[in-house]
């Protein structure tokens, strides 16, 4: 756009021009063409001049604002320059430190790893003269042991404490042990043998309307800690003549007949107040609940046991839900849609039974499985590396990303806890830390006799038998050999 002193300008030339040619014309007498002529000469030089003028003018301008800016390209590039080297500076630091450090962790895991073999070294040479010293030793008698009494009651004022769990102790010959565990162990067993599927069924029907289904629980203990943190409950049933019945024999007569339900919603009843009772004293314990699959799948059943969650959904956080791995895997669209509602109501799942290890965490996590309980035997079974998707001791890990814990379950031995530990395994759970006992009634242990010892309740409430007096005296030296080894083995 023309500027108006630029109009200004041309319309003052335009009258100094003609004003010369108008006065040429009146005062020197020159003929009007002549002074037109002029006229248009005279502003033709002012045009010109003022062209030049202007010119000289924006270039001067230019230069100075190319002056400007080239002080300020050069400022900035001084800028840049320093910011140059301070990053330099700044980056050879970091690199300095990184290496610094890289070498202090390699010097550190070095010492570790140095550690960690030296434990094991200790570990195994203790076991060998544990072993060793435990087999020159002479065999008490094994009657307090063998004796067929039922399992002593387990109290839930000394023994649900929150509190290590003592190692047990190793037995003294190789083969003595065996019959011992199985005495004490196949005494619920050998009751229900003898019984045909008829006999079975009405013993199970008048267990379920005289209300003798009985709870058992087996701890489940932190490693290499043995603290007890859950707790699973074992179903037994007694017949007649209060004579047990392990939950193999009766289960699957039980699903047959469509009792599976109401044993269902027994066994969760009891959970339920056992639960309750433990939580007076520790907040952070948990109990494991079994649940079978056709409860899940059946609409009435399941009906009635979501009304009984839902009354007691405070205790959510605590009551984990048990389900077999084939459940899981034979999911339809009524039990996905049930183990959904239990989801959206706080409760946490857990996975038993487990054959294989191919496990899709992803989707068990999405599905509100928290815990995976694998046999140590599985764990431990070096074929397992060859035919699953992971090898055995990335497990932990990898279920770990997902939220979801490891409990290694049928462990047996000391040494099965040593190689557990190098997977990495959180919990335990076997007869090595406890058998499944039963409860003591409420109320028991104020209004019962002299309590116990700390040393044996200690013991009783990890599942070993309490020494009979007579053995008293002999005793002690292997506990603390014992002691000393499962020690060393922990460490």
């Amino acid at each position: 756009m023309i500027r108006i002193s630029t109009i200004f300008i041309a319309i003052c030339m335009v009258l100094v021009a003609a004003s010369l040619g108008l006065v040429l014309y009146s005062v020197a007498g020159i003929s009007g063409t002549e002074s037109a002529i002029v006229a248009l000469t005279a502003l033709t030089f002012l045009i010109l001049y003022n062209a030049v003028s202007m010119r000289l003018r924006d270039r001067s301008d230019v230069g100075g604002q190319i002056a400007d800016l080239s002080r300020g390209t050069a400022d900035l590039a001084r800028q840049v320059a320093e910011f140059g080297r301070r990053l330099a500076a700044m980056e050879g630091r970091i690199a300095s430190a990184n290496s610094t450090n890289s070498d202090r962790i390699q010097s550190v895991v070095g010492e570790i790893n140095e550690l960690g073999g030296l434990v094991r070294q200790l570990a195994t040479t203790v076991s060998a003269h544990e072993d060793l010293l435990a087999g020159a030793a002479p065999t008490p008698a094994p009657a307090p042991v063998a004796r067929p009494e039922p399992e002593a009651p387990l109290d839930l004022i000394a023994a649900f404490e929150e509190r290590p769990a003592a190692p047990p102790p190793l037995p003294a010959p190789p083969p003595r042990p065996t019959p011992a565990i199985q005495t004490h162990t196949a005494v619920p067993v050998q009751t229900a043998n003898g019984r045909n599927p008829t006999q079975l069924l009405a013993t199970l029907r008048n267990a379920i309307d005289e209300n003798r289904i009985d709870i058992f629980l087996q701890p489940m203990v932190t490693l290499p800690q043995r603290k007890v943190r859950f707790y699973e409950a074992v179903t037994r049933l007694r017949d007649e003549r209060d004579q047990l019945i392990a939950a193999e024999e009766f289960i699957s007569i039980a699903e047959a007949s469509g009792l599976i339900g109401r044993i269902d919603n027994m066994v969760m009843l009891r959970c339920v107040q056992v639960l309750r009772r433990l939580m007076v004293r520790n907040k952070d314990v948990g109990v494991f609940c079994n649940v079978a699959a056709s409860t899940l799948g059946n609409s009435t059943t399941f009906a009635q046991c979501l009304d009984f969650l839902e009354a007691n959904r405070a205790l959510a956080p605590s009551l984990v839900l048990e389900f077999k791995q084939s459940t899981f895997r034979n999911l339809g669209p009524a039990e996905t849609e049930n183990l959904a509602a239990l989801a959206q109501r706080g409760f946490r799942f857990s996975i038993d039974h487990v054959t294989d290890l191919r496990i899709e965490p992803r989707e068990l996590a999405d599905r509100g499985v928290r815990f995976i309980k694998v046999p140590a035997s599985l764990l431990l079974d070096p074929r397992q590396a060859s035919t699953s998707d992971i090898h055995p001791s990335d497990l932990s890990d990898l279920l770990g990303r997902f939220g979801i814990d490891l409990i290694a379950e049928r462990i047996e031995g000391e040494r099965a806890v040593v190689d557990l530990l190098d997977f990495d395994v959180r919990f335990g759970q076997g007869f090595l830390f406890a058998p499944p006992r039963p409860l003591r009634p409420e109320g028991a242990s104020a209004t019962g006799g002299a309590s116990p010892n700390p040393a044996q309740e200690i013991q009783g409430s990890n599942g070993s038998a309490s020494p009979s007096p007579g053995a008293t005296s002999s005793a002690p030296p292997a506990q603390r050999i014992t002691g000393n080894a499962a020690l060393a083995r922990r460490i």
